[in-house]
């Protein structure tokens, strides 16, 4: 499930301060009012995280993993290493 970010349209409370984040299914309606204060709310676009860049694999390293490593010939045909 994505993670959320709300702001008050106007004002500020104690309980929510303002901003929260909530963990909410696709499949969920839009929320428009804070859980806490009942006021209304607007959904913030933020940041994301993606997986950090890996190093390429490696013929030994996809031999470890169990691949099959097949090598081109000159006459077209593949061959196994």
């Amino acid at each position: 499930m994505p993670l959320y970010e709300y702001e008050l349209c106007e004002g500020s409370c104690k309980p929510c301060g303002g901003r929260f984040t909530l963990r909410r299914p696709l499949s969920a309606t839009e929320l428009t009012k804070c859980p806490a204060c009942k006021r209304p709310v607007r959904r913030v676009i933020s940041s994301f995280s993606s997986p950090m860049k890996l190093k390429p694999l490696s013929f030994s390293d996809a031999k470890k993993a169990g691949f099959t490593v097949m090598k081109r010939t000159d006459s077209g045909a593949y061959e196994k290493q």
